[in-house]
């Protein structure tokens, strides 16, 4: 490999550039779409530099508060639900935000409102920062019908109504998940330039994994289908190999391996937590989208997750049982 003429590559596939790409399929289109989704690119790029200097910037740690879930907050998960609220209101085409770690939904101001509902988690499995597993970003993008006359309803659509979803990962490297209803794309941070690379086009989730993703530590609480289940994946009674466990408790985390490498990631109701902990706008809808349109299917146990009806009562709405 020429090495010299590598670095001096200008026909990567970014993710501006693709962005950009998939604007001019639609002549109708005015930009708007892609200035949003390129604020949220600025907003995975700032949080991921702060992660990786957390520990130097003595942003490890609590602060003092807790979420509308009930969880302490880190002080990393304020300063990323700040970020990703500047970042969103910035861009001009956002009319209401729902963030994790909100009380409640922000409302934009009527001179900087756009037509777009944005759902987010700022930061993912935050309980895993002080130990340096991979944690990340989760977002979803819906249309509002009259964004002069928003109110709580436009963000109480089922899934199956979100224009784009993605995450982004803060690992060994930074990578950015996307998907705007035509498939899924995966982007690599390079620091060197400062851009989101094109390094995993068109991803398609195994037919057949090998892997199944649970926290088996509640499986005592479990209901008797899910611990058959499980059973089965660890004594297959056909005479198949038995499937590996691998479950790292950072969903974007366990998510993205699954993605690439197939299997099944669960996170079930049990006796203590009867409607299960995933929460449906910002954690299971936008990671259902990403798995269908990569070839996937997303159950509550008993529908298709992407069919769900949020309520308004987010704090509990949000708590789902779950199987990719």
């Amino acid at each position: 490999m020429d090495h010299e003429a590598e670095t001096h590559r200008t026909d990567l596939m970014t993710i501006t550039r693709y962005v950009l790409n998939e604007q001019s399929r639609h002549p109708e289109s005015r930009g708007d779409f892609t200035i949003l989704l390129s604020h949220i690119v600025l907003g995975c790029k700032f949080v991921c530099s702060a992660v990786s200097k957390a520990g130097l910037a003595k942003l490890i740690g609590l602060a003092g508060e807790t979420n509308v879930q009930g969880e302490e907050q880190k002080k990393l998960d304020v300063l990323s639900n700040e970020v990703f609220v500047k970042a969103l209101i910035s861009s001009g085409r956002t009319c209401i935000l729902v963030s994790e770690e909100g009380e409640e939904a922000t409302f934009v101001d009527p001179s900087l409102r756009g037509k777009y509902c944005v759902v987010f988690d700022p930061l993912d499995g935050s309980s895993n920062i002080d130990c340096g597993v991979s944690i990340g970003t989760i977002f979803g993008v819906y249309m509002v019908k009259d964004k002069d006359n928003v109110t709580l309803d436009e963000v109480l659509q089922p899934g199956k109504n979100m224009l784009a979803a993605g995450y982004c990962m803060y690992g060994s490297s930074c990578t950015l998940v996307l998907s705007t209803g035509s498939g899924v794309n995966g982007f690599t941070l390079d620091p060197s330039l400062g851009e989101f690379i094109l390094t995993h086009p068109d991803i398609k989730i195994p037919k057949k994994g090998k892997i199944y993703s649970v926290n088996e530590g509640n499986a005592k609480n479990w209901d008797g289908p899910t611990t058959k289940y499980v059973e089965k994946c660890k004594y297959p009674k056909d005479g198949a190999s038995p499937k590996s466990l691998r479950y790292i408790g950072s969903m974007v985390a366990d998510v993205h391996r699954t993605l690439l490498y197939g299997g099944i990631f669960l996170y079930p109701a049990d006796k203590k937590s009867p409607n299960g902990k995933l929460r449906v706008l910002y954690e299971v809808f936008p990671m259902s989208f990403l798995m269908e349109q990569a070839g996937g299917q997303a159950f509550t146990g008993k529908q298709r997750a992407l069919d769900l009806v949020p309520y308004e009562d987010t704090s509990e709405v949000a708590h789902l049982s779950w199987q990719l």
